[in-house]
């Protein structure tokens, strides 16, 4: 043990040790006394009239790990805790009412050290927007689609930078996370604020990774936006689909959508050798999708490649639209460049209006509800689960389920029917019960 004479008041350190020279590895405790704080002292340890601390020392090294001092404010005492960090320069924290409190914050310091996790309160007092770069380069393409990479940054922008962008990493507290997901959720979908949400846990990860937050404020929210109903989804019929194909200043576009279910960007990229005639298949391995009024071609939403079957009475008209085009042409439009979907003023919002005019009772429909009028017209056919996800590309049966859950419902009705077709009992009059058995 050692103490040091510092004028009115000594400075003392409870060592663990005996040799000066041993290795670093105690927890001392630095009282700072004065001739009016003899006797004894808030850990317990006796304190005699020279100011001298006894206590028992084990034969280890004595080592000064840290120590607390007391000082005066206008509100009272409180208690000042100084340390060394890893890289031996000294540290402080102050403000502590209570000896205790003190005491508990150097023994969590002294413990997350000793573990490695020691993280330096200086390096926390940064902006978010320090981080915000660098999670949004670890977001661009090739590491995301162009089209998710887009929503990232507008989520930014518009969300969490007028929010978040100047707040000090270390100042965010869970609870003001749940007050503006709550907050916002009032005014934006699920879908935005979840996103939201995702790109500012995302960006204080990378505080995280750089040792910089020792947990991340943004992540276990408790309370979150609950499943809405949903947009409602159109599916026109057999007649309607013909209806507006006819209407439509490219009707093979319009039938292949509605018979096939790609997405958009998937039958703008269809190429003429994507196309193979004898099969009947289209080969999906590119995806065209506008962002920013600028085309940008990559691979299919699920990163797979997979064959879709056309009907035989599309292949004539298939086969038009590849004519007089090279292997490399682009299957609709004029082979060079991508068709584009232009909103209420393009050539898909007057093909509804014209077919309107003649059937009134098809709604006001997007390219993409071609896509859920394919899975309604194969779910009626009779095709199962399977091949509808393998059509429509789904990651998963389950996810086609989850989508199309009302358009399986009527299949109940089927079901039952084919099994009371098929069900080998006879029913045979017994009283007021009905007993069965099979027919010999």
């Amino acid at each position: 043990m050692s103490a040091e004479n510092g004028g009115a008041t000594d400075r003392y350190t409870l060592g663990v040790g005996g040799g000066a020279h041993q290795p670093d590895i105690s927890c001392d405790v630095l009282l700072h006394l004065s001739t009016s704080h003899l006797g004894r002292v808030d850990d317990g340890s006796s304190v005699s009239d020279t100011g001298r601390i006894r206590t028992l020392k084990p034969a280890r090294a004595e080592v000064e790990m840290g120590y607390i001092t007391p000082y005066e404010t206008a509100k009272g005492r409180r208690y000042r805790v100084r340390y060394r960090k890893p890289d031996r320069t000294e540290a402080e924290k102050r403000g502590f009412t209570t000896m205790r409190e003190a005491k508990l914050y150097l023994s969590m310091v002294t413990v997350s050290k000793s573990k490695g996790e020691y993280i330096d309160p200086s390096s926390s007092r940064v902006p978010v927007r320090m981080f915000a770069d660098s999670w949004l380069k670890s977001k661009q393409p090739p590491m995301s689609k162009p089209s998710y990479y887009a929503t990232l940054e507008q989520a930014w922008k518009n969300h969490v930078a007028p929010v978040w962008a100047d707040r000090e990493i270390s100042s965010i507290r869970r609870s003001e996370v749940q007050d503006w997901v709550s907050d916002l959720a009032t005014r934006k979908s699920r879908t935005v604020v979840l996103r939201a949400l995702g790109a500012l846990a995302g960006i204080l990860d990378v505080a995280i990774d750089d040792r910089r937050l020792a947990s991340n404020p943004a992540r276990n929210v408790r309370n979150l936006p609950r499943h809405g109903p949903g947009k409602r989804r159109i599916y026109l019929t057999h007649d309607q689909v013909a209806t507006l194909a006819a209407c439509s200043a490219h009707p093979t576009l319009v039938l292949t959508l509605a018979y096939c279910g790609l997405r958009w960007g998937e039958a703008t990229g269809l190429r003429v050798r994507s196309v193979n005639r004898l099969r009947r298949r289209f080969v999906i391995e590119e995806n065209a999708v506008m962002i920013a009024y600028e085309i940008h071609v990559g691979t299919p939403k699920t990163q797979e490649r997979r064959s879709v079957p056309f009907p035989a009475r599309l292949a004539p008209m298939i086969e038009q639209a590849c004519a007089g085009k090279g292997p490399e042409g682009l299957l609709f439009g004029d082979g060079v460049n991508h068709m584009r979907n232009s909103g209420d003023k393009g050539w898909f919002a007057n093909a509804v209006r014209r077919a309107q005019e003649f059937d009134p009772s098809i709604p006001r429909l997007t390219p993409h509800d071609l896509r859920h009028t394919a899975a309604s017209l194969a779910i009626s056919s009779g095709a199962n689960v399977k091949a509808v996800q393998r059509m429509l590309g789904h990651a998963s049966a389950a996810m086609t389920l989850d989508t199309y859950a009302d358009l399986f419902e009527d299949d109940l009705d089927e079901v039952a029917t084919r099994l009371n077709a098929q069900m080998p009992l006879v029913a045979l009059p017994s009283g007021p019960q009905t007993r069965y058995a099979r027919p010999h």
